[in-house]
């Protein structure tokens, strides 16, 4: 019974550090005017927000291993598998988008790219997903997430193929795509863009496990969303 009680109430600061780091540096964001240089909010504040929540972690990875030697991934790790999970990924991934695009396309269901298309827009919003996205939510989601989850979490499910520790990391990785507020209590989603988040966060977190460094999830997330928000601009131009 302790010992589930430990792995509760782990799961539950996990969760709170997890979800409410990012809501505190949206605050931290929404505290500057960026109308001079990002009049239509495209990439300034998500910028800022990725920073702040970036930093918050990596001080407390650097505050843990005062404490405590934990490889959170930070290194290079096994090459030779982790080229191999961007490599295939790279591959499903365009084979999906190919699909995923055709179909809205042809179905007349598109959605436009949501922001003016301009220079500034579309620069900043790829430089974005290129350099903030990838590496700051694989840095928390993966390396932080998946290693802290793993210390009260070490079995495997589905053939002993997928860890625990991967699944729940990718269930709060999911949620961290929901909008919430406390005052008003609100709460919005799409669950397409949750299963989506969920299933990838999968992919990112075996990666981080078979190769034991976050640089290759990092690469495989960075790809897919420079690869989705590139499509759907070209998209956008062309329909």
């Amino acid at each position: 019974m302790k010992k589930l009680l430990r792995s509760v109430l782990w799961t539950l600061i996990l969760f709170v550090l997890l979800l409410g780091i990012p809501k505190l540096a949206g605050m931290v964001a929404s505290l500057f005017n960026y109308q001079s240089y990002d009049p239509d909010g495209a990439f300034a504040w998500i910028y800022i927000h990725h920073i702040f929540q970036t930093i918050i972690f990596i001080f407390i990875i650097i505050g843990l291993n005062k404490y405590k030697s934990i490889d959170f991934g930070l290194g290079w790790g096994n090459k030779e598998a982790g080229k191999k999970c961007v490599k295939q990924f790279m591959l499903y991934f365009s084979i999906y988008t190919i699909g995923a695009f055709s179909t809205v396309i042809l179905s007349g269901s598109f959605v436009h790219f949501q922001y003016p298309l301009t220079t500034t827009n579309i620069l900043g919003q790829m430089s974005f997903q290129l350099l903030m996205s990838g590496p700051s939510e694989e840095l928390i989601f993966r390396a932080f997430a998946i290693t802290m989850l793993a210390f009260v979490f070490k079995g495997k499910i589905a053939g002993n193929k997928l860890s625990i520790a991967n699944i729940i990391a990718a269930v709060i990785f999911a949620l961290a795509h929901l909008r919430w507020s406390i005052v008003p209590f609100e709460i919005s989603y799409s669950t397409f863009q949750l299963v989506y988040a969920f299933v990838l966060g999968i992919f990112y977190g075996d990666c981080y496990e078979k190769s034991g460094s976050v640089y290759y999830p990092m690469m495989m997330h960075s790809f897919s969303n420079v690869v989705m928000v590139g499509v759907t601009v070209i998209a956008s131009f062309l329909i």
